[in-house]
């Protein structure tokens, strides 16, 4: 390109529209949306657990992003029983040991962002974020341009990640 056009080109991302109109009006809790509206593959959904859960981030920061929450509508973890706790990180760290086998990534981010000011964007239900991380995969479009980049569609991860879950469960 010369110094004279413009070098900056449009990066269509349309599935990002869903996300902006949800965002403009009242937002239900996305752990408690009623299972019965939707299947479990249209929800994400990896494995359901006695008490907690765990699925796909629909806005992911990586391919595999994935989330782990209780049924229990609670902003504390200091609320959940300690039935629920025990496996609510019993699964994070399933999650972790599947994602690192199935991506092979070298690192993951794991956390949770207990309250709006932490910066849950689902403030009143405790979830943990599970991200897989690769040397040098942030990039100038996250650092400079702060758009995400993930290069596979949210269904092939699913279809991914659903086998080892399954497996996972039968151990």
């Amino acid at each position: 390109m010369g110094a004279d056009t413009d070098e900056r080109r449009p990066l269509w991302a349309p599935w990002r529209i869903e996300y902006i109109e949800k965002a403009r009006g009242p937002q239900a809790c996305i752990f408690c949306e009623p299972a019965a509206s939707r299947s479990d593959r249209e929800r994400l959904i990896l494995h359901r657990g006695q008490t907690a859960f765990a699925l796909l981030n629909r806005y992911p920061y990586a391919p595999g992003h994935l989330m782990v929450a209780p049924y229990a509508h609670t902003a504390r973890l200091d609320e959940l029983d300690g039935e629920t706790q025990a496996e609510l990180m019993a699964l994070v760290a399933r999650g972790a040991r599947i994602l690192e086998a199935t991506y092979h990534c070298d690192g993951l981010n794991v956390g949770a962002n207990l309250g709006a000011a932490a910066g849950a964007g689902f403030a009143d239900h405790v979830h943990f974020h599970l991200v897989p991380r690769w040397r040098g995969d942030v990039n100038f479009m996250t650092s400079v341009g702060e758009i995400r980049v993930i290069p596979t569609h949210i269904e092939r991860t699913l279809d991914e990640l659903l086998p080892a879950f399954a497996e996972e469960a039968k151990r």
